[in-house]
């Protein structure tokens, strides 16, 4: 069946196909365009002549990433982080919006609990008491500066308590009666319906840890400790320096690129993980899986 559209429609479908397909090429062409930089010679790059397609086609830049010896040992720390973090931030995201999910009559208190958790989300200690409390224990240079300070996000602990609420009440009654205990219910119930939620959360906390320099910055005193986006950003900062103090077996590739062809290429090499991850947790953003799980 063929639907009638009216003109006012069909204009308001055009108009938006092209808004939407500005923002969408807005977003697309900058990545194009450092991707063509790191595969083009340092020489067209510095005239100004790249645009969308390399130029002078050469892997240089990347050569020089894979052999420069601090790339992957960066990346290694962003992994382990990524990986530590986001299981540390699931696992207290979890446990902590259960009971804030609850009513007052099922949980003592628990808007005492709340409160205090809102109440962090508008104010905190600040960046040198943090700092101070790192330092005091003993978690400088180490994998855990990175991760503990961190732990909690309350705006996860949100999202996760409002898709606690919004399961029928129904399915863990009627666990309790078949005499499942709290964990029980958590884990066995609660967790396979709550896979959206985990995903949503769990996406935000990647991206965070992979991220974030700053941390890294401050809290790490040793360059060969820095995770991948502190290491990227002293590329950023001081790629000059680091081009113009090479020697030995960098010479050749030196000569075939630049500071904005090697830039180019680490952000870009910097930016694959994340791109890769996010198409197979973005469809549970709009999945509901709690959708027919109570009948009648």
């Amino acid at each position: 069946m063929k639907m009638y559209r009216s003109p006012a429609r069909t204009a308001f479908i055009i108009l938006n196909g092209i808004i939407l397909s500005v923002a969408g090429l807005t977003c697309i062409l900058p990545f194009i365009h450092m991707l063509a930089t790191s595969f083009s010679h340092s020489s067209v790059v510095a005239a100004g002549r790249v645009s969308f397609w390399p130029i002078d086609f050469s892997t240089a830049s990347y050569e020089y990433a894979f052999r420069g010896g601090k790339f992957f040992p960066a990346l290694w720390i962003s992994v382990q982080r990524v990986l530590l973090g986001g299981a540390l931030n699931l696992l207290l995201i979890f446990f902590t919006a259960y009971p804030l999910s609850k009513g007052r009559d099922k949980v003592a208190g628990r808007h005492i609990y709340a409160g205090f958790f809102v109440f962090t989300m508008i104010f905190n200690g600040g960046l040198i008491p943090t700092y101070i409390l790192v330092t005091g224990l003993g978690l400088i240079n180490s994998m855990w500066a990175l991760v503990l300070p961190y732990g909690l996000s309350v705006f996860s602990i949100v999202i996760m308590m409002n898709f606690m609420r919004g399961l029928p009440e129904e399915l863990e009654e009627s666990a309790r009666i078949d005499g499942a205990g709290v964990f029980s219910v958590m884990f066995r119930i609660l967790l396979p319906l709550l896979t959206p939620s985990i995903a949503t959360v769990g996406l935000f906390s990647i991206v965070w840890h992979w991220n974030d320099w700053f941390s890294g910055l401050i809290y790490m005193q040793n360059t060969s400790s820095y995770p991948l986006q502190t290491y990227l950003r002293t590329l950023v900062v001081r790629m000059d320096d680091i081009l113009r103090t090479a020697r030995g077996d960098y010479a050749r590739i030196l000569q075939m690129m630049n500071a904005r062809t090697g830039r180019a290429a680490q952000l870009f090499l910097g930016m694959i993980p994340v791109l890769a991850a996010y198409p197979f947790l973005q469809k549970y953003f709009t999945t509901g899986l709690v959708l027919g799980s109570v009948k009648g």
